[in-house]
């Protein structure tokens, strides 16, 4: 794989998405309120193009905008994530129908998007999900009509869809980022009992669907994220987001693409902390010399760039691949998750270290970055996952002799 490195136009971009950042989105994120859904700092998303770059842009143009926006303003490079994350299996697999009723709306920022694969038993081992669809070929009101659909209001039974094939949605899912706000939800649903990964199938489910309630939960990020609760809520073929049980290779395809970002995304969080701490170390007295003086210090520092640098060259390689259509993508997406996650999470713990009491203090950069750097570790796939499917491919390239 050639090494990575930006060229002028790649440069001057995240220059100027820096400043956008701090000028307009900073504002909005500012005023949102945590645990919900900033709407505004969303449509300023749309307002300024980013939201439509996500449908035409690369693994590592995605990379960049999630490194810039995640240096400037946390809560934008969520809030765009999220978007992306919702809506690319409708881009990548959804219908001429599905894509020209949603797509323009995710892209201007009107409506919000959700990935809900993670289930209370089922969030590592995503294969192993017990959302049921359970084929229904009756009409509403008519012979065969679960207990659950049979007390519908009538206005929730019109609401229901119309479709060659049926079937209704009964369960749970959690950790779902932008429930129950979302204005549509991918939904992963075991439509073959038994059958692991290949009994699931993707389904676009709009969020005033009859029966789908949800339940926000309080974090230690300030994201929105909560639970959705299914009971009978009816879809059909009209809803599938590719084929009948080839849902896993939807929502995998999507994590391989997104992976690498969260890698950007914590990049963007370390190199805030590093450039917080050369500041302050370099004005701080201690000791009858300034803090980046002591040797102790200065070594720390070097660490903590060092480490940095080297995450950001493994997710812009593993970008670099998916954009090439390289064979290894599940390793190098896997690696740099995982390397860029844990990198940043050793930066900010040091910078705050360097900082002493005043990094603890509400308000403060790295008291804001302590929060966020911790759940990237554990989303898309935990640390312990990643060394799961990088060992996997490992021995799987060495049978085959490559």
């Amino acid at each position: 794989m050639p090494a990575f490195s930006l060229d002028p136009a790649q440069t001057a971009w995240c220059a100027e998405l820096r400043t956008l950042a701090a000028e307009r989105l900073s504002p909005l994120a500012e005023k949102g309120e945590p645990g919900r859904v900033n709407r505004p700092l969303v449509a300023e998303l749309g307002q300024l193009g980013l939201l439509r770059r996500l449908f035409s842009a690369g693994a590592v143009d995605l990379c960049l905008m999630r490194e810039t926006l995640a240096y400037a303003c946390t809560e934008a490079e969520t809030a765009l994530a999220l978007q992306g994350l919702g809506a690319h299996p409708v881009h990548a697999h959804g219908t001429p129908a599905q894509r020209e009723r949603w797509l323009p709306r995710v892209a201007e920022g009107s409506a919000v998007a959700a990935f809900a694969l993670s289930e209370p038993g089922a969030g590592s081992d995503a294969a192993a999900l017990e959302l049921r669809a359970e084929r229904d070929t009756s009409r509403p009101g008519g012979p065969g009509e679960t207990p659950a659909a049979s007390v519908a209001s009538v206005a929730s039974v019109a609401a229901e869809p119309d479709g060659p094939a049926r079937w209704r949605l009964t369960g749970e899912k959690c950790w779902i980022s932008n429930a129950p706000e979302a204005d549509f939800y991918t939904v992963f649903a075991r439509t073959t009992p038994d059958a692991g990964a290949r009994g699931v199938t993707a389904f676009l489910v709009p969020a005033d669907r009859p029966g789908l309630t949800g339940a926000g939960l309080e974090m230690l990020s300030p994201h929105p994220i909560g639970t959705l609760d299914f009971d009978a809520v009816p879809v059909t073929a009209d809803d599938v987001l590719g084929e009948p049980d080839r849902g896993f290779r939807v929502a995998m395809g999507t994590l391989n693409l997104f992976r690498p970002s969260v890698g950007a995304f914590a990049v963007g969080m370390a190199q805030a902390a590093v450039d917080a701490t050369l500041a302050h170390t370099a004005r701080r007295d201690a000791f009858g010399s300034k803090l980046k003086d002591l040797q102790t210090v200065a070594h720390q520092v070097a660490e903590m760039a060092l480490r940095t640098e080297a995450a950001r060259l493994m997710v812009y390689a593993a970008a670099t691949a998916y954009d090439v259509g390289a064979p290894d993508v599940p390793k190098r997406a896997a690696m740099a998750k995982l390397l860029a996650t844990e990198t940043a999470q050793y930066v900010v713990d040091k910078a705050v270290q360097l900082h002493g009491a005043r990094a603890l203090r509400r308000g403060h950069l790295l008291e804001h970055l302590y929060r966020e750097v911790r759940a990237p570790r554990v989303y898309e796939g935990a640390s312990e996952v990643q060394r799961g499917i990088i060992a996997k491919e490992l021995y799987t390239n060495m049978e085959a002799g490559q």
